[in-house]
């Protein structure tokens, strides 16, 4: 019998550093050169100021952190960004029991 059995982490060995892919890792050094970009360029030592400072880092963080259920997270940031930019129409109807709809009757 030819059974094979797949180890949990066989997709981890082709992760950069068991944890990124390419483009994650790509994301992550961009977003850390542009934060240290904003360091050198920007002055002040207010509050508000260090925030936007590190701004496109914590930005950078998030988005390549490993999530567990990754998919179910994505699934769901995909159905809030159509939720929010697709264009809603609610037509009324009335206090009718009965209408019609295009071809539809109800």
């Amino acid at each position: 019998m030819n059974d094979y059995l797949i180890p949990a982490n066989s997709k981890k060995g082709q992760l950069l550093f068991g944890v990124f892919r390419p483009i994650d890792l790509g994301v992550l050094i961009s977003g850390a050169f542009v934060t240290l970009l904003l360091l050198f360029i920007i002055k002040g030592d207010a509050i508000p100021t260090i925030a936007v400072k590190l701004l496109p880092l914590t930005i950078c963080v998030l988005l390549v952190v490993p999530v567990p259920y990754y998919h179910n997270v994505l699934v769901f940031i995909q159905e809030a960004v159509i939720f929010i930019l697709e264009p809603k129409q609610f037509s009324w109807r009335g206090w009718c029991a009965k209408y019609e709809y295009g071809s539809q009757q109800k």
